[in-house]
């Protein structure tokens, strides 16, 4: 059985096949422009590639995921223009006639990593990524985590010194949020040019403390066994090794666990994705799976 994987992510999609999630024998990645110019572009490649017996959707989000909902699968209140209220799932399952499974991008990430990478074994652990946005999905005593709806990791209240960062954040409903602050479009609007192309220390100094606020309220909240950083300002070779630091730090030895006090263990506990920038699309297909196995 062909299994489709679709990371829809609000700057770009990446769509897969794949006989085994981990495996994709296709992929194919577009930007995300227009609802509709975006899913027949997502419904040409599974045509052209297929046929599959289910379609696995990762979305950005706020997406709504209660299955008992009648606005199931639709993209709800996102600043994205053009996208909000759209029926991503409808949309899909309209052009392609198959079973839409579908999540957010984050929680098919989380998932991807759980079977395939950086958290097999594990029970609870979070995957987090700071990207053009921030989002955060988890894994929680062996299953994906849902409630009231999914979690929104990057729109976390964090401490805000504004002597030290007069930056006012770019979140459209929350300002000085986690993704306000940190996520790689904050970093841009705050610097004047991506991050990529900084070098200052201190700018990195300062992402990287936001970023370990936000994963000590993780860690407190969820104790997850681990955390799982990705994201293209994630890659940057400063950041990680201050975020470790500055989570020790910031945790003083309040929790007594390896982990937490031992940088050789922090650096195995706060980790890059073991499926690198794939364990969305992965994650997605292996949603596509499941959907299939029942």
């Amino acid at each position: 059985m062909r299994y489709g994987g679709i990371e829809a992510g609000g700057t770009k999609w990446v769509c897969a096949v794949a006989d085994h999630p981990a495996e994709p024998l296709k992929t194919e990645t577009f930007p995300t422009t227009s609802p509709d110019e975006t899913v027949r572009r997502a419904v040409r490649f599974f045509a052209e590639n297929g046929p599959v017996g289910a379609i696995g959707v990762g979305s950005f989000g706020p997406v709504d995921i209660r299955r008992s909902s009648p606005t199931w699968g639709t993209i709800t209140t996102t600043p994205k223009p053009g996208w909000a209220d759209t029926d991503l799932a409808g949309a899909l399952r309209s052009g392609l006639g198959v079973p839409i499974a579908l999540d957010t991008d984050v929680n098919a990430a989380a998932l991807g990593e759980w079977r395939w990478g950086a958290a097999t074994g594990l029970d609870t652990f979070c995957y987090i990524t700071v990207g053009t946005g921030i989002g955060g999905g988890a894994v929680v005593n062996g299953r994906i985590l849902h409630g009231l709806a999914h979690p929104e990791l990057g729109h976390m209240r964090i401490p805000h010194d504004w002597a030290r960062d007069p930056f006012a954040g770019t979140c459209p409903y929350h300002g000085d949020c986690l993704e306000g602050l940190a996520s790689g479009e904050a970093i841009r609007q705050r610097w004047g040019q991506p991050g990529q192309q900084i070098a200052d220390a201190a700018a990195w100094g300062l992402e990287a403390d936001y970023l370990a606020l936000a994963l000590v309220n993780v860690i407190c909240a969820l104790s997850p066994e681990r955390i799982i950083l990705g994201g293209g300002v994630a890659k940057h070779p400063a950041l990680l090794p201050q975020v470790r630091r500055r989570v020790r730090e910031l945790l003083a030895g309040y929790l007594r666990a390896p982990e937490l006090t031992d940088p050789d263990a922090t650096d195995r506990y706060v980790t890059a994705p073991g499926l690198g920038d794939c364990s969305g699309v992965i994650g997605a297909t292996g949603l596509a799976q499941d959907a299939l196995a029942g």
